[in-house]
């Protein structure tokens, strides 16, 4: 590539198939149709680019001569590969940096859980609670994105929502971030904030209001 040259061409003699281009450095060059890399004649005033070689006489001649716009297409066509490919591998690093803050959270309101377990301030039970609805969560998240594969019914979004309230939402997380399912959807991501929002603000109520004795006797009548 660093061979090529950016000309015009000058003259065509198409019924001797022949003609010449001037280069950028006021230089007239020779070149055959043979060497014209298009499903078309050459015409005057065409710019072109080229590589400066010789003939079996070891005359200078154009060769490899590509119009100037079909080669300037194929860049930018190339380069936005190019811009493509480096911001898939962007948002491949960036979703791999989430994985670990989003587990993370995961585990750290888990472990914040089982503290307040430990400090007598909640109830196993609610745990339990928690845990059971991440992974219920999880399963339906799985469970759309294989229906959505599939062409199968779907689960409404307002049912993952409502897992998400109840407490499931930690399953959310996990499953938006390992199984990229619901996870660039701005309007579902917003609202899936909301769920957390909701069932943080009903945890510290509870436990603010000693609604939790309330909420264990709940729990124990459906076991």
């Amino acid at each position: 590539m660093a061979n090529k040259q950016q000309g015009r061409i000058i003259k065509w003699q198409d019924d001797k198939g022949f003609g010449f281009i001037e280069t950028q450095a006021g230089e007239s060059v020779f070149f055959h149709v043979s060497a014209f890399k298009a499903q078309r004649r050459p015409a005057i005033g065409e710019e072109v680019v080229f590589i400066v070689g010789y003939d079996h006489q070891r005359r200078l001649q154009a060769k490899e001569v590509q119009e100037l716009s079909f080669v300037q297409q194929k860049m930018a066509q190339k380069n936005k590969q190019i811009r493509q490919r480096n911001h898939k591998r962007s948002a491949q690093a960036e979703f791999e940096s989430g994985q670990k803050k989003r587990l993370f959270v995961g585990i750290g309101f888990y472990g914040v859980l089982i503290l307040l377990v430990v400090t007598n301030k909640l109830s196993w039970l609610v745990v339990g609670w928690y845990v059971v609805l991440g992974i219920i969560t999880y399963a339906m998240y799985a469970k759309d994105k294989a229906a959505a594969q599939n062409n199968d019914w779907r689960t409404p979004e307002s049912t993952l929502h409502l897992l998400s309230a109840l407490g499931g939402w930690v399953g959310a997380m996990v499953a938006q971030t390992y199984l990229r399912h619901k996870s660039q959807k701005p309007e579902f991501r917003l609202t899936y904030y909301l769920t957390v929002i909701i069932n943080m603000a009903g945890l510290l109520f509870l436990l603010a209001g000693g609604g939790l004795e309330t909420l264990t006797n709940l729990l124990l009548e459906f076991l």
